[in-house]
């Protein structure tokens, strides 16, 4: 297929002066007036904008699959992403026995060494647990929590390469040997679930970590005589902060204040997503709890936050509708920012080899379509 007369966002820029190419699931040329080859269809946006497949680098499951249940739901997942217009995630564990999180890992990698013909690319694993902080808890279950260890991290992944990215307490025992040998490995480290100080959290930067889990929630609070986790993490520039914008985890003018502070290139859009992402109101699970969905929130039963049901669509909507974002701004923090801070330089980006999951918006900036080779599907948003 050749996408033609479209704004296309490259992952730094807006231009129209290039065409695409898809073939074979993925983008195969990206260049100016590229000539239809015999037979091939055609797409003619009119103008609209045309967007690299978004890249979620923090969602646990969508529409009624989850990460925890192994191979089969990963790959419904990486099958429904794509019809939602993510063109790579990385699936996201729950605090859970070293057996059960070993097997979520082994799914996660199966799928990513046989991946699904029409789905988002894994680019690894998060792992969100175990090594948290109790009084941090969240919707995790605490009692498996532990301090991190080199040892029981080969013992859950099986393979290190599974892993793109973890989330960690940098207060916990034996944190700067484990973070610097994460790093040393090419293994992100996202600081989260948390009792750090802003000390620790600078420190924690110097040891390697670059990563900051669902800023503002499940860790220390801004104070202004001990800034907490957010406060270090608004003012280093090492730090990628992760923000969940529904509307629900963040008052908007927190959103504001973290794009202010950390830019573009810094401020990386999530859907935190749990099972219900997709899927209308009612009763699911999350990590072996109870979560009830109301009015787009999804809770535990003490009214606990337990992840999120929005999608990226939805994030990249709220960013320039509600929350008042520069549309380049807001394609970089759900496309390109949410890549470059786990180290890839493929997906998120429109370039030969990214994976052949576009998006198409009007000029006013509501979603019209998911483009694929095999065509386009219409979704809905506000």
């Amino acid at each position: 297929m050749l996408i033609e007369n479209g704004t296309v966002f490259t992952g730094d820029r807006f231009t129209d002066a290039l065409s695409v190419r898809l073939q074979n699931g993925i983008v195969a040329e990206v260049g100016e007036k590229l000539s239809a080859d015999s037979g091939e269809n055609r797409t003619d946006l009119e103008g609209d904008y045309l967007l690299p497949g978004f890249v979620d680098v923090h969602i646990h499951a969508f529409r009624g699959s989850d990460t925890m249940r192994g191979e089969a739901d990963v790959r419904r997942m990486s099958r429904e992403l794509a019809k939602s217009g993510t063109g790579a995630f990385c699936p996201t564990t729950m605090s859970a026995s070293e057996a059960d999180t070993r097997e979520a890992l082994d799914g996660i990698r199966a799928v990513m060494d046989r991946p699904e013909r029409n789905g988002a690319r894994i680019l690894g694993a998060h792992m969100e647990a175990p090594f948290l902080s109790g009084n941090r808890a969240g919707a995790q279950l605490k009692q498996y929590f532990t301090d991190p260890d080199w040892q029981a991290l080969t013992r859950m992944t099986g393979s290190l390469h599974t892993v793109r990215l973890i989330t960690m307490a940098p207060e916990r025992n034996g944190s700067e040997g484990f973070i610097r040998k994460a790093a040393a490995a090419g293994i992100r480290i996202s600081i989260g679930h948390t009792d750090a100080t802003a000390a620790q959290v600078h420190e924690a930067g110097d040891w390697g970590a670059n990563h900051i889990t669902h800023t503002f929630n499940a860790q220390t609070p801004i104070h202004h005589r001990e800034p907490g986790v957010p406060g270090a993490a608004l003012t280093d520039d090492r730090f990628y902060c992760e923000m969940i914008c529904d509307g629900k985890h963040l008052h908007d003018d927190i959103i504001r204040l973290l794009i202010r502070c950390k830019g573009a290139s810094r401020a990386v859009a999530i859907t935190d997503a749990m099972e219900a992402a997709g899927m209308p109101d009612g009763e699911y699970s999350l990590g072996g709890q109870d979560v009830f969905v109301r009015d787009g929130a999804a809770r535990l039963g003490d009214g606990t936050l337990a992840g999120s049901v929005l999608t990226m669509p939805e994030a990249l909507f709220n960013l320039i509708h509600r929350y008042g974002a520069d549309p380049l701004a807001a394609c970089a923090m759900c496309i390109s920012t949410p890549a470059e801070s786990i180290g890839e330089d493929v997906a998120g980006h429109m370039v030969p080899g990214s994976p052949g999951i576009l998006t198409r918006w009007t000029p006013d900036w509501h979603l019209k379509s998911i483009i694929t080779e095999t065509g386009e599907s219409c979704q809905l948003l506000p």
